[in-house]
């Protein structure tokens, strides 16, 4: 465990020992860019999930995502208009509505809804792990950083309420061939 500590300190102090600030690259800015959308396009589809969900839990989970996202688009808008980038055009949250008004054929699943936000999630944390590596600016590196953790920090919780509800989608489990199950079948269809 400490080589892991070494080796994440080691990494935070590249992006902390800086001579002064370069301007930033085309990559940098379109990552910016890429994750500001990405951002926006889950505040909708977050706001369309509490539209369409009942569950107090799911609700909780969504409106923490929402006021995390908002957190973490705030961080990223400030970063480039103080750059003097222009941001990209971006739609507006949509309205609020009853969730027993919405029509069957229209209406998520609790399921979806909490698959669809898991990978929103996981595809953020892996785009953040590599705009962060492709970064030369230390202050570019650290607010990806610095939002990758906060979507870690998210995405426990989410994870524990879709096994506990039988939401979590598990890939089919792999077993050499000769070696014993240690699962029975029924276990493998979950």
């Amino acid at each position: 465990m400490a080589n892991t500590f070494e080796a994440i300190a080691s990494i935070l102090k590249n992006f902390v020992d800086e001579e002064p600030k370069t301007p930033l690259h085309v990559g940098e800015v379109m990552d910016l860019w890429t994750a500001y959308t990405a951002f926006h396009e889950a505040h909708s589809l977050y706001h369309v999930a509490l539209n369409t969900t009942t569950d107090p839990q799911l609700k909780h989970v969504i409106q923490q995502a929402i006021k995390e996202s908002k957190e973490d688009t705030k961080k990223i808008e400030e970063f480039l208009l103080k750059e003097g980038v222009p941001l990209p055009l971006v739609h507006s949250n949509k309205p609020s509505s009853n969730p027993e008004a919405v029509p069957e054929g229209v209406k998520l699943t609790d399921d979806e809804i909490a698959n669809l936000i898991s990978v929103k999630i996981a595809a953020s944390i892996t785009f953040c792990a590599q705009a962060m590596s492709k970064t030369i600016r230390s202050d570019v590196g650290m607010l990806f950083i610095s939002i990758q953790v906060e979507l870690v920090k998210f995405a426990a919780p989410l994870k524990n309420l879709m096994k506990d509800r039988g939401w979590l989608r598990i890939p089919p489990y792999y077993l050499p061939p000769g070696a014993e199950s240690k699962h029975n079948s029924n276990s493998l269809n979950h």
